[in-house]
């Protein structure tokens, strides 16, 4: 019996891999637990990014893992596993303009001998606190200007030539998209450009490449029509434009642009204020007297139309609350919470709402508005709030003297805004409790701040 070469290699192998696996089974993988992966490992992280992941060598003792880890400076989380793998999930978004340390110490594994774990040190930082603004006065005027607060640096980044008018920057923050029209130019006509800012961040579209700021290069040009107001989609794209022609009105309406130059018309015509919904996919515009949800599909019919609403003033980041404007016919103006779960009226008054954003850190929404009172001699003067949208309790922020409509702008991290006030920019940092704060003057003269995301 097995008198056959063939057969007693067999015998052999087989009696050599009972033996390895004897081994195996009675000493056990001798290597120390460890961090195979951290996904956030030297990134520069911002708002979009909403948690970071753990892999590990082998099955970890969770509670182990869990009581061993530090995050410098804290940021409150929450920790979910999925077998090798933990993912710890932020509660709110992540402060920019800092620099982070992850560290587990102490963890043990599951099914071995308890070995105790390689000490693990992970580090991230987040997006720089930087804004961009048109500039009013001396060189600046009329050019796109670049404020970063975490370097200190502060560049014009559009030539003297190009009057800016309006800017939008893409979700890398490597560049703006901006509209101008030329010093001198008798056809007044308005051009949209792209910027570059200098900065590089990684997205979940990839890594931009790295490029000097000040890098202008034409998007849409006039080609006998006016670019009017355009919206950038929230990836960043696409835009849509409102084009004018300059020579037949009925070739005028909203153009679709994307990034790599290709263009149509939507066959929507010129018409009320209009919006990108967060998804792309679709577009919110003020029609006669309500709001008419359009998509960007060609021969698509229309979505939905809201007639109890005239204005859309802000989309969540998750696209699912929209912040609305309806116009009583007691001659009132409110402030509507709509969403999945139905419509919430947080504020009504006898003047004017000119603008509402989303905290991103709490169930607040910021608005400016106007509003004739005893306090101001019953002259319209507009003021910022924060509402507390479970209990619509009105929290007064800033009074302005100024009849002027201010301007202002919420960070991504949602820690400060910047407020405009007659061509002058101000900085309000919201902490744990924004009330009394006073607005810091920032020695900038501009309009239109805008947070690079």
């Amino acid at each position: 019996m097995f008198k056959q070469p063939l057969d007693r290699a067999a015998i052999a192998v087989l009696v050599i891999l009972a033996l390895v696996t004897a081994l195996l089974l009675s000493g056990g993988d001798q290597s120390r637990p460890r961090v195979q992966q951290f996904s956030w490992q030297e990134r520069v992280v911002g708002a979009q990014d909403q948690a970071f992941i753990l892999t590990f060598n082998r099955p970890m003792n969770t509670r182990t893992v869990e009581q061993g880890l530090r995050i410098t400076p804290e940021l409150r989380g929450k920790v979910s596993w999925a077998g090798r793998r933990m993912a710890y999930t932020l509660l709110e978004p992540v402060p920019y303009g800092q620099e982070y340390q992850v560290q587990i110490t102490g963890a043990k594994d599951k099914y071995g001998r308890g070995q105790v774990m390689e000490p693990f040190t992970g580090r991230f930082r987040t997006r720089d606190q930087a804004f961009i603004y048109v500039g009013t006065q001396g060189d600046e005027a009329g050019r796109l200007v670049l404020h970063n607060l975490t370097q200190g640096t502060h560049r014009v980044l559009t030539p003297p030539e190009l009057v800016v008018l309006d800017a939008q920057p893409l979700p890398q923050a490597d560049r703006i998209v901006f509209s101008a029209q030329k010093q001198g130019d008798p056809a007044i006509a308005v051009e949209i450009y792209t910027v570059t800012t200098g900065l590089q961040y990684a997205t979940p579209a990839g890594t931009p490449p790295r490029r000097e700021a000040g890098q202008v290069a034409m998007l849409l040009p006039s080609e006998g029509f006016q670019n009017l107001k355009f919206d950038l989609s929230p990836d960043g794209q696409k835009l849509v434009v409102a084009r004018a022609s300059l020579s037949n009105s009925a070739q005028s309406g909203l153009w679709q642009v994307d990034l790599g130059g290709e263009r149509r018309a939507l066959q929507v015509g010129l018409g009320g204020d209009f919006r990108v919904t967060p998804d792309g996919q679709n577009l919110v515009m003020a029609k006669g007297q309500g709001l008419a949800l359009l998509p960007l599909r060609p021969e698509a019919d229309p979505l939905e139309f809201l007639p109890k609403f005239g204005q859309l003033l802000e989309f969540d980041r998750r696209g699912t609350r929209a912040l609305m404007v309806k116009f009583n016919s007691d001659f009132t103006r409110s402030l509507f919470l709509v969403g999945e779960t139905g419509e919430q009226e947080l504020l009504r008054l006898r003047g004017s709402i000119l603008s509402a954003c989303f905290d991103p850190r709490r169930p607040w929404v910021y608005v400016l508005a106007t509003e004739a009172s005893e306090a101001t001699n019953f002259q319209e003067l507009p003021y910022l709030a924060a509402i507390v949208i479970p209990t619509k309790q009105i929290l007064p922020l800033v009074q302005f003297a100024d009849p002027t409509p201010p301007y202002m702008a919420l960070s991504p991290d949602g820690r400060a805004m910047l407020l405009e006030m007659n061509g002058h920019l101000w900085r309000l940092a919201l902490g744990a409790n924004p009330v009394g704060q006073k607005p810091e003057d920032l020695g900038l003269w501009g309009r239109q701040p805008r947070w690079l995301p």
